[in-house]
Order: structure tokens, then C-alpha cells, then sequence
């Protein structure tokens, strides 16, 4: 399909992309700002309730490489489906454990989360990818923009829900059947599955994909703009308080200026890659997140790391973009590639915030953080991996 061939087709399967991505964050989001509403509901300490949200995020790692050959075989449209419903029951789980004290009942829930979340999320880029190559022009970066609305959304969810005294348990179930039901409909708006030709090109085997080497370096590009992201999100209001004596006002000031931004720049990123290119793009938002950085990190006072954390978020907008753009280059492998790259880039969310706890614990967080610069180093040294691929 081509833009020519069916531009209202087309537009209506930007919208639905779109849709899906914000869907995907608030769902996501949507719980963990009452995150201490379900420690308490279940009875755990901070360091059980830490282990019992390891059954999320291992569950999803583990799961990701495993979701590029289902959303090959099943189309994205269906993967999206059974992922989005998946994490539906996986917060419905949670509720029903929340509600019953069981800490079991909540860790079968999050396994659900992360499984359902992850394949919900391969499905969408490798869809958002389709989009952008039937239109012809960069789109993803504002597909992500929207999923960074979603959390917004969430989180505003959140916390309405705790100042209304709603229960963790009932706003879990209804952002459930919410996005759930969202699903049901959107999906319906995706770009048909293409069935693949008799005698044509096979995609490759998982296996054979993590043998690729443009993959792994696409996948090291993520890592290191993933590592960059997830560190502001995980430490970023924590530095302020603990190093620079900041109030918590200020605190949450300077995170949602780094949301903000990076929001900001994921809108407006597609304008700046079609005119440089991904690659010189990936090393200019990696200048800023080093600028962003070096200004949280120096102690110059608040006002000084409040503009860090906006270049900070600039910086950190678009590695996963591209990275997911690149992947799916060759419609032939994307959804292998998507899920390999993908699973290289989500094992910072999983190492990210230990190791900087750990560097914490000697060095302080502001000077932990610079552990940043050297996972932007390795984005940058990886980066010309993400040129087009030639097929």
C-alpha cells in the first residue's frame, strides 16, 4: 500500500497508531502512581515490594525477543489485541491481589503486565514502522510522543483517583476495560497484514536475529538513549532532593521539565531527521543529553539544573524512535528485528535503576548519575548503525 494508492486509509491508520501508543502508556503508567497504595494494600517493605516488581519487568524482557515472531505470523493488529488484553487481565489480577492482601495473586498479575506489555509493544512499532514507510515520512518519534502523553495521562489518573479516595483495586480494573476496550476498536483501523508471497523472503529466526550485527548495534543505541531516560526517571526528583536540598514542588518541577522536553522533542524530531538524518541526529540529542547532565550533576543551584533537565530530556527523546524505525527497515524482518533490538534496549529499565542505586550508595546520586555519559558514549559509537538499511 502506498500513500497514493489509499491516503485516507493511510491517515486513519496514523490516528489508530497514535491512539494505541498513549493507550499503551496510560495502561502501563496508569498503576504506578499508586504504587505505594498497592505496597500497602499488599503488606509488603520497600525491598519486598521491590522483588515482587521484578516479576514485571523480568517477565517483559523475557518476553520481548519471544514477541517478533507472533507479531509476524499473527499481523500487529491482532498482537496488539491479544497484548492489550493480556495486560487487562494483568491489572485485573493486581486489583483482585491488592484487594485479597495476596502477594501470588498481585505477581501473576504483573507477570501478565509485563508479557502483555511487551507484546503489545512490539506490535505497535512494528505497525508505526508500516505507517512511516507507506507515507513516506517520519512519524515515529511523534508515535512516542504520544506514548510519553499516555503516562501523563496515567499518572493525572492517579492521582485523581487518590484525591477522589478511590480505591487502587477499582481504578485497576477500570483502566482495564479502558484501554481494553479502546483496543477492540482501534485496532480495526491498522493497515492489513500482508500475506507473504509464495517462494519469497523468509523473516529470520530469533536466534539467527541476535546473530545479526546491525541488530545488536541498533539494539546498544537504545540501550545507551534508554539508560539516559530511565535514569532522569528513576533519579532525577531524588538528586534534587537529596543533593541540592530541594523541596519536593521543586522536585517534581524539574522531572516534568524533563518529560516535558522530551516530549516536545519527540514532536517535532521527525522534522529534524528528515533533514539530517538519523544518525546525525542520534550524536546532536546525545550533545544535549550530555549538556542536560553535566548541568544537573554540577551544583550550580536549582535554576541551573532545572535547564539541565530540559536538554537532558531533549537528549534523551529520540534514541528509541530511531531505534525502533531502523529495526523495522526491512518489512521482511521487522518484527523479529523490533523484538531483538527491543530487548537489547529494555535491559536498561531493568539494570538502570540498581546500578545507579548501587553507585549511589558510595558515591552520592548527582555523581552516580554520570554513569549516564557512559551509556551515551556507547549509543553514540553504535549510531551508525541506525542509516537505512539497503534490502
Amino acid at each position: 500500500m502506498t500513500l497514493e494508492l489509499d491516503r485516507s486509509r493511510l491517515r486513519r491508520a496514523k490516528v489508530a497508531v497514535g491512539v494505541t501508543f498513549a493507550a499503551n502508556g496510560l495502561a502501563y503508567a496508569g498503576w504506578l502512581g499508586r504504587a505505594p497504595a498497592a505496597r500497602d494494600d499488599l503488606g509488603l517493605s520497600p525491598a519486598g515490594f521491590g522483588l515482587l516488581l521484578l516479576c514485571l519487568s523480568a517477565a517483559a524482557i523475557a518476553w520481548v525477543p519471544l514477541a517478533g515472531p507472533l507479531v509476524h505470523r499473527a499481523g500487529a493488529a491482532r498482537a496488539v489485541l491479544a497484548g492489550s488484553t493480556a495486560l487487562a487481565l494483568g491489572l485485573i489480577g493486581l486489583a483482585v491481589g491488592a484487594y485479597a492482601a495476596s502477594v501470588p495473586l498481585a505477581g501473576v498479575g504483573l507477570v501478565l503486565v509485563g508479557v502483555g506489555n511487551s507484546t503489545w509493544d512490539v506490535a505497535m512499532n512494528v505497525e508505526g514502522a508500516a505507517v512511516e514507510r507507506s507515507l513516506r515520512r517520519t512519524v515515529m518519534p511523534r508515535f512516542h510522543a504520544g506514548f510519553s502523553l499516555g503516562t501523563v495521562a496515567g499518572a493525572g489518573l492517579s492521582a485523581a483517583a487518590a484525591a477522589a479516595g478511590v480505591s487502587l483495586s477499582v481504578q485497576l480494573a477500570g483502566t482495564a476495560v479502558l484501554t481494553g476496550g479502546a483496543m477492540v476498536v482501534t485496532v480495526r483501523r491498522f493497515l492489513p497484514h500482508p500475506a507473504p508471497p509464495p517462494g519469497g523472503r523468509q523473516p529470520p529466526r530469533v536466534r539467527q536475529a541476535w546473530r545479526t550485527p546491525r541488530t545488536l548495534l541498533i539494539g546498544l543505541v537504545m540501550l545507551g538513549f534508554g539508560f539516559t531516560e530511565g535514569t532522569a526517571n528513576d533519579w532525577l526528583a531524588i538528586g534534587l532532593v537529596d543533593d541540592y536540598r530541594a523541596g519536593e514542588t521543586v522536585a517534581a518541577t524539574a522531572f516534568g521539565a524533563f518529560v516535558a522536553a522530551m516530549t516536545v522533542a519527540r514532536f517535532f524530531g521527525g522534522v529534524a531527521i528528515e533533514r539530517w538524518g538519523r544518525v546525525t541526529v542520534l550524536r546532536l540529542t546525545a550533545g544535549s543529553g550530555v549538556l542536560g547532565l553535566l548541568l544537573v550533576v554540577v551544583g550550580a543551584g536549582v535554576p541551573v539544573a532545572l535547564a539541565g533537565a530540559v536538554f537532558w530530556g531533549a537528549g534523551a527523546s529520540l534514541g528509541f524512535p530511531i531505534g525502533m524505525s531502523a529495526a523495522a527497515d526491512d518489512p521482511v524482518r521487522a518484527a523479529v528485528d523490533v523484538s531483538v533490538a527491543g530487548a537489547i534496549g529494555y535491559g536498561a529499565f531493568l539494570a538502570g535503576p540498581p546500578l545507579i542505586g548501587f553507585l549511589a550508595g558510595r558515591f552520592g546520586v548527582l555523581h552516580a548519575m554520570l554513569a549516564v555519559l557512559v551509556a551515551l558514549g556507547l549509543g553514540v559509537a553504535a549510531s551508525g548503525a541506525a542509516r537505512p538499511a539497503s534490502r
